[in-house]
């Protein structure tokens, strides 16, 4: 990636306590046990950064460098990214009204490419050489990607029923891979225990400063395209939360930076699925943190995450924008999926057919009006997903 670019990185912060870490050196989580965010200079890049000149360029959600950690260009690692686009449900709904921000088009099919690619990107840098993780499918493809770009080796585990076509091309693409007999929690322990022997770096969801950076860049994305400003509300699939949480900074960061043509933030929308919703459930009960969800189950297994280390950077998220969270079951999930393909020509995940459903929902509540401008996030492409049979038999040798 071609140019000189400024780096204003200056701190780590813890995102409970505040407490203040230093930069350059490896870390996982702060010393409170909690998600370290990063700190810039922001007073130096509003005198040393161009936003008009930023978005003008190339290169997806690197072209973001100026508000990203990375400091050597060397250490960025590219698999052809773009901006995704904003495609509006304009059959369905009013025109302009229903917006899905379609992160499929990513490198590897999702947008786990954003916060994978900056986090490889900085173990590059601060020298680490195996990482690992657990996932439920696409942050594993992406890690494994990433990484095999760079020539780091990677450990992946997930629950033995992630989709197989998200084992196989993780597993493709250079990553060591094991199926577990747990959820994804359970594999997180077990990735823990390896990182505490010494084997590898845990890469997990929060666990490192990094991922959340990358996926900051679907908020600084979205501002950009909608001539910096915001929708009204914005739903998105929340699992571990690392988008929610990112895009909240990324707001945060424009306005301070003066970028922003409206000060007006979008109330933030957690959806999640009935059978596992532990942000909504602490939502619903007006707690801070959320205790873990039993028996976790749910057709959109990106989202089936029985417990959060960043909850309560999701629910203070969605509290301070004057939002809320919402479950869906997988009834509507499915159903959502096939009126969006239908209706639209548009294939969703289950996660982001997880986010129309819960548009529904909020409007048949009346948690949202049906002239307000919502943006919904679909995370994959909906081609990595089983579809019903299909094809009516015909017998071309018939009269």
């Amino acid at each position: 990636m071609a140019g000189d670019y400024s780096n204003y990185l200056t701190h780590l912060e813890c995102g409970l306590s505040g407490e203040r870490h230093e930069a350059g050196r490896v870390h996982g989580l702060s010393r409170a046990g909690k998600p370290l965010l990063a700190r810039y200079d922001m007073a130096a890049m509003r005198r040393g950064a161009d936003r008009d000149a930023i978005w003008a360029r190339t290169g997806g959600f690197w072209k973001w460098r100026e508000l990203l950690p990375v400091k050597e260009t060397k250490n960025v690692c590219a698999l052809g990214e773009v901006d995704t686009p904003l495609i509006a449900l304009d059959n369905l709904h009013d025109a302009g009204t229903v917006i899905v921000k379609d992160e499929g088009r990513l490198p590897t099919g999702s947008f786990k490419a954003r916060g994978l690619a900056l986090a490889v990107a900085m173990a590059s840098e601060l020298g680490l050489d195996h990482l690992a993780m657990p996932t439920n499918g696409n942050a594993g493809s992406a890690l494994a990607a990433y990484a095999s770009r760079v020539g780091m080796k990677t450990t992946i585990v997930c629950p033995d029923d992630t989709p197989a076509i998200n084992i196989e091309e993780t597993q493709l693409q250079g990553a060591k891979v094991y199926k577990a007999n747990g959820l994804i929690n359970a594999c997180g322990a077990w990735v823990k225990a390896g990182a505490d022997k010494g084997k590898w770096f845990d890469l997990s969801t929060l666990k490192e400063p990094y991922r959340i950076e990358g996926k900051k860049t679907m908020g600084l994305e979205l501002a950009a395209q909608m001539g910096w400003t915001l929708p009204d509300v914005i739903f998105y699939p929340t699992g571990g939360g690392t988008g929610l949480i990112g895009m909240w900074k990324a707001f945060a960061e424009l306005i301070e930076l003066g970028w922003m043509e409206s000060t007006k933030l979008p109330r933030m929308v957690a959806v999640q699925a009935s059978g596992c919703a532990p942000i909504v459930r602490a939502f619903d009960a007006g707690e801070r943190f959320a205790d873990p969800w039993q028996d976790a189950h749910t057709v959109a297994a990106g989202i089936r995450v029985p417990a959060a280390i960043g909850d309560f950077l999701i629910l203070d998220a969605v509290r301070d924008s004057g939002g809320f969270a919402i479950a869906v079951d997988d009834a509507a999930i499915e159903e959502a999926r096939m009126r969006v393909a239908g209706e639209e020509g548009l294939l969703l995940c289950p996660e982001g057919a997880a986010t129309y459903a819960a548009y529904l929902a909020a409007r048949r509540k009346n948690l949202i009006s049906k002239d307000e401008r919502a943006v919904l996030f679909n995370c994959a492409t909906g081609l990595k997903y089983p579809m019903p049979e299909a094809g009516e038999a015909l017998d071309l040798g018939a009269a």
